[in-house]
């Protein structure tokens, strides 16, 4: 199946997983999915990230993280750039989620980072999603 955004059908399945309560989501991998895994990770909204080889090519094991095995640590998910639409930041203009509670995800001619790391590198680039 062709999908024409890939990175908001890994957001939309963690969404509806962490939704449906499920211990683990599974995602066809690729090296953007892979850097906003590690961020999720880095930032405490998911437990853990592996890579498998699943027939010909590989897919990346999310397991999801739950406050007292109940609440959904991952509370929002969000698309802001898309194909039909690309979003992007000046350095100075990389937006906060949630008055700073939730994290932006960047893409920058450094790489894929939060919206703080960008900050600090003084980078702008496409804001690719917003996780609160």
């Amino acid at each position: 199946m062709n999908i024409s955004d890939p990175i908001a059908d890994m957001l939309t399945r963690v969404r509806n997983a962490s939704r449906a309560r499920h211990a683990d989501v599974i995602v066809p991998a690729s090296r953007t999915k892979r850097e906003i895994a590690r961020i999720l990770k880095a930032e405490g909204f998911i437990a853990e990230v592996t890579e498998e080889q699943a027939g010909p090519g590989k897919v990346l094991r999310i397991t999801l993280r739950y406050v007292d095995g109940k609440v959904p640590v991952v509370s929002g998910l969000k698309r802001v750039s898309k194909p039909g639409l690309r979003v992007y930041a000046a350095k100075t203009d990389i937006p906060r989620v949630l008055g700073g509670l939730g994290i932006v995800i960047v893409s920058t001619s450094q790489g894929i980072m939060t919206g703080a790391q960008a900050r600090r590198a003084q980078l702008g680039g496409e804001v690719l999603a917003y996780v609160w």
